[in-house]
């Protein structure tokens, strides 16, 4: 396959993680950042493998976009690597990859790894879940005193009307 040489080419300058997959899934070629994501122990024997045997993951995109003979693109997918406690969150493309008669040979996968993103829009998300709830308390208490406030002044406007009432009977 000699799209695997071309991608070697230029494979250090390729900021994502990417792998070469034949029409059975096997792993043929991959980058440093592919390499990268797993333990040492896995990642040194990932040719050959299929995507997975190394990471547990829903969905082989590889598979997919062979089978549909077009591009395709999972957003927010979850994988975790064999024998890593860390799960990681990737946005991937597929993309089929033909021979000179067009047919389907394998698959290019890119992976972009987003769980540093992720995990921000987790926090910010915490972040306004909290502020609502302090946002509800503070409405909260600023409708109690707001009651208490009410009834003081009404507690006061009816002392101030007694005192009117008392200076009446005096002048009388």
């Amino acid at each position: 396959m000699d799209l695997i040489e071309t991608f070697a080419k230029f494979s250090d300058v390729i900021i994502d993680a990417y792998y070469i997959v034949d029409k059975e899934g096997h792993i043929l070629a991959f980058n440093r950042m592919f390499y990268g994501l797993f333990p040492r122990n896995i990642a040194r024997k990932l040719k050959g493998k299929t995507l997975g045997q190394v990471m547990e993951i829903e969905r082989d995109i590889g598979a997919e976009c062979m089978d549909a003979g077009r591009h395709v693109r999972l957003d927010e997918i979850v994988g975790k690597p064999k024998e890593s406690e860390d799960a990681i969150n990737m946005i991937m493309s597929g993309i089929p990859l033909r021979d000179d008669n067009g047919t389907i040979t394998g698959a290019l996968v890119i992976l972009r790894n987003v769980t540093d993103e992720a995990m921000v829009q987790i926090k910010y998300q915490e972040m306004l879940e909290t502020e609502a709830r302090e946002r509800e308390r503070l409405v909260e208490k600023v409708q109690e005193r707001t009651r208490q406030l009410l009834s003081s002044n009404e507690a006061l406007l009816g002392v101030q009307k007694e005192l009117v009432d008392y200076k009446k009977e005096l002048l009388l």
